[in-house]
């Protein structure tokens, strides 16, 4: 199984949920570009999914991702679906279908990239997940510590894959043919709704959405969350 972080986290974020599914699954992360030890590489979302087709194990894998990870993980299923044998999709989306819209959000992504830059990526990144879809996140110190502090690889992940240049892939979910388990926090009301179009579009899919989670179900139930991808995908 091979788990893709979210914007701002690293291969170490997610790590009670992630060694909850260790216990039953030989878990691979990496870092995305603009994150980690690859801060500074930047890349479009169809070149990160090409240099995790490289650098992903040969044999067949299940591919997680949250959020930005879980957008990577699209592309990635759709560019090289023999590669999976399965796919969890967790707080993500299959883009803006409004052009207008994806111009309005890379503007504010570029606006964003800007700030991070000029305040550097430890006070952006207090900004960041002071914001009210992240007030039920536990207080780990150790999560904080995973965190990229990077604010030029953040700036260019927005930049250069950013949602706002995500090209609309709702029509091509209907190519999808592995089992895939799409996940939403119930308190999350934007992504439960991109949640349940994923589901209508991808043939094979089944959704949960967590009562009394929010964007990031993962860090804030991370045994119920790990519950729902151990019974889905049993070893």
């Amino acid at each position: 199984m091979v788990w893709l972080h979210g914007f701002t986290q690293t291969r170490d974020s997610s790590h009670v949920f992630l060694s909850i599914l260790a216990g039953t699954h030989q878990v691979v992360t990496i870092d995305l570009p603009g994150h980690g030890e690859h801060a500074n590489l930047s890349a479009s979302l169809p070149q990160t999914a090409d240099l995790l087709a490289d650098a992903l194990p040969a044999a067949r894998f299940i591919l997680g991702g949250y959020s930005f990870g879980g957008r990577v993980a699209l592309h990635f299923a759709l560019a090289h679906r023999e590669r999976l044998s399965g796919l969890i999709l967790l707080s993500a989306t299959a883009g803006l279908r409004d052009e207008g819209l994806r111009v309005e959000r890379r503007a504010r992504d570029e606006a964003l990239a800007d700030h991070v830059e000029r305040v550097g990526a430890d006070a952006f990144l207090t900004e960041w997940l002071a914001q009210p879809m992240f007030a039920n996140v536990p207080d780990d110190p150790r999560e904080r510590a995973a965190r990229s502090a990077d604010a030029s690889g953040l700036a260019n992940s927005l930049r250069h894959s950013g949602t706002g240049t995500q090209r609309w892939l709702g029509e091509d979910l209907v190519e999808l043919e592995m089992p895939t388990l799409i996940l939403a926090g119930a308190n999350d009301e934007k992504f439960v709704l991109e949640a349940a179009r994923l589901h209508e579009a991808i043939p094979h899919s089944s959704l949960e959405v967590v009562t009394g989670a929010g964007h990031a179900a993962h860090l804030e139930m991370p045994e119920a969350l790990a519950t729902l991808v151990n019974e889905y995908y049993p070893q």
